[in-house]
This record gives C-alpha cells, structure tokens and sequence, in this order.
C-alpha cells in the first residue's frame, strides 16, 4: 500500500515537470517605434553627435536605421566624414553614442 503512494506522489510530480510554462513575450518583441518617435531618436541622435564632434547639428548627416532583437541603432557622419552610431533601446530611449 505505501508503495502505490509512493508511486503516485513520484508520477504526479513527473507529470507537473513535464508542463511546459505558459510562453511569455518579451518586450523587446513587441515594442515597436513609430514615425514620430523615430524622428524624436533622430533628432536626439544629430544632437548628441553635433556636441561630441563640436559641429552643428544640421551638419550631421544620418544615413541608416536599424532595428535589432531588443534596440534600435542609426548610423551617421559628420562634415570630416566621421562616422559614429546611435544606440537606442527597444523604447526608443537614447543608449549611447560609439564613435567608428
């Protein structure tokens, strides 16, 4: 008798492992930019990278936008050709500027 217990304790808690957890989305996933946000990141960018090169900011040029797993990245260059990239996140909030 305490074997058959034993045995259905250990075949209830195989069958609750086995579950598989119910499937989460992630952020990164379904977070999506638009238009005017985009023009939002672009014009933060041009400012960031007007102050960096000490140029004006209608002298940056943004040339790409890019859309990863879970960021945003847009590429640019200055007057002298220097060329740096954006980094945003998945909401659109300015990461930091890499100089190329």
């Amino acid at each position: 008798m305490m074997l058959r217990m034993m045995i259905a304790v250990l075949l209830g808690l195989g069958l609750t492992a086995c579950q598989t957890p119910p499937e989460s989305v992630q952020k990164a996933q379904t977070a999506k930019v638009g238009p005017v946000r985009s023009l939002d990141m672009e014009t933060l960018c041009k400012d960031e990278a007007a102050w960096r090169y000490n140029t004006g900011a209608q002298k940056i040029n943004v040339i790409g936008f890019e859309k990863f797993q879970g960021s945003y990245e847009m590429r640019g260059y200055t007057p002298r050709k220097e060329s740096f990239i954006c980094s945003f996140d998945a909401d659109g909030q300015f990461l930091h500027l890499s100089m190329r």
